[in-house]
């Protein structure tokens, strides 16, 4: 245990604090006492390793008011309450205040000894909880961007350490969703154009007509519906970085354009000649070997040559098994924030099974996971509905119940609310009103008790 947790005795009976003191030290605990109240809220504070046994008559101040005095002090610090028979209603309202437990007099010791075990762990947790917090509020460092303790992820952060002070046009390959665009920003970041921004763009979500003027810009006029004068991610991006994602799918002559713009730092807008001086350090990302694709002719070989300055390849997930737990982790904390639910307990057997998955999807597919995980939304599967109802009825009726189950599954995990359902079944809200009128789904249905009628 890193917090050695003490237990501060409050009872203005010197004979009772003396035989309480000699009870708990044999017990092994660290005990503090006082005779007065005050003098042990003065001895507290929000760090502390402590748990408080008080009596409550006392002289100046009873139970309840030294209650609310430490839960102003800090609410998650145990309080326990010794209490004579005739204090039973003030010892109610006190649990009724916070108050960890109170315990009758004449005290019961293994029940007491009992009570203050448990108080101390969870004072030990709260304490472990709250300096996990701070450190990843401080890990404002490559740790907190780049996550995992694999040696290819530690060789990936030292990478990122040394070239993002050099600001060299660098090639990122990996497979789809394992993480490209995370060292791309963590590589901008921490570089010396870090105050400049980070423009991304992929190059195989824009058809091939759109993409120069994407890149480059326009002047009005200079072709149909450019009614007015368009700045392109290249200029946009100066000063700073410019992420091009899925380069492998450029078009080649877009190719040849984007190796002057990398020869001369200046580009030219669509209609335009005049030339526009840009600085900027250029990061592309592939799934493919651009080496080879050059030699198969598919891409440029002097554009590669040009941005192959620097190299960083990240290894699919599947190969670096240490990595999974900390990052599912990683992302079921941010879930249960963004979707304001607790963070349920991951069982061995749950834990074996996103060690055994193979993470075809890598990093993203392991985010999804952790929202699911988070939701209550357990692998949906075809295997998840009941065989008999497979057997019976169209292909068609077994999709539409598949689908009612989907929904259900969806609505059922956010509680009924709508939102949230759309964005964990990745769809519009349009389409889950559709489909949930098409399968006479109610909203209502989904609201589990507990929220109905509270605020």
């Amino acid at each position: 245990m890193h917090h050695i947790i003490k237990i501060i005795i409050i009872d203005d009976d010197q004979t009772i604090i003396e035989a309480l003191t000699e009870m708990l030290e044999i017990e092994g605990f660290q005990v503090e006492s006082h005779l007065r109240a005050d003098k042990a809220i003065a001895s507290l504070n929000k760090q502390s390793s402590a748990v408080v046994l008080s009596d409550v008559r006392m002289p100046k101040m009873d139970g309840l008011s030294l209650l609310a005095r430490l839960q102003e002090l800090d609410n998650e610090l145990p309080v326990l309450l010794m209490s004579g028979h005739g204090d039973i209603p003030m010892a109610i309202e006190a649990m009724k205040e916070g108050a960890y437990d109170f315990l009758e007099k004449p005290l019961q010791p293994a029940q007491l000894i009992n009570q203050l075990q448990r108080a101390a762990e969870k004072r030990h947790l709260v304490l472990e909880n709250r300096k996990l917090k701070e450190n990843i509020a401080a890990q404002t460092g490559l740790e907190a961007l780049i996550i995992g303790e694999s040696s290819a992820i530690k060789n990936i952060r030292q990478h990122i350490s040394s070239l993002a002070q050099t600001n060299v046009d660098t090639i990122i390959y990996g497979e789809t969703g394992c993480g490209k665009d995370v060292v791309a920003r963590a590589l901008h970041q921490f570089s010396l154009r870090n105050k400049g921004r980070f423009i991304a763009i992929n190059c195989g979500g824009i058809s091939e007509s759109l993409i120069e003027s994407e890149l480059f810009g326009h002047e009005m006029g200079s072709f149909t519906g450019a009614n007015k004068r368009h700045i392109g991610k290249i200029e946009a991006a100066n000063g700073g970085t410019l992420f091009l994602d899925e380069i492998e799918t450029m078009p080649l002559p877009v190719q040849i354009k984007l190796l002057r713009v990398l020869q001369e730092r200046t580009i030219e807008r669509v209609g335009s000649t005049t030339p526009i001086a840009v600085e900027l350090t250029v990061i592309a990302a592939s799934k493919d070997n651009l080496a080879l694709l050059g030699e198969q002719g598919k891409f440029r070989k002097d554009l590669f040559y040009r941005l192959n300055v620097a190299s960083l390849t990240i290894s699919p997930l599947r190969d670096r098994p240490e990595d999974i737990l900390p990052l599912f982790h990683h992302y079921a904390c941010k879930a249960s924030e963004h979707f304001s639910k607790p963070l349920p307990t991951m069982t061995p057997a749950y834990l074996d099974h996103l060690m055994q998955h193979p993470w075809p999807g890598n990093v993203r597919e392991l985010k999804n996971a952790a929202d699911r995980f988070v939701l209550g939304i357990s692998e949906t599967s075809l295997a998840s509905i009941k065989r008999e109802d497979d057997m019976n009825g169209s292909y068609e009726d077994r999709m539409e119940q598949f689908e009612r189950h989907i929904l259900g599954e969806g609505l059922r995990a956010t509680n009924g609310q709508l939102n949230e359902a759309a964005e964990l079944l990745d769809m519009s809200r349009k389409t889950l009103y559709r489909k949930m009128k098409k399968h006479q789904l109610d909203k209502q249905q989904f609201k589990s008790h507990e929220t109905i009628g509270q605020e």
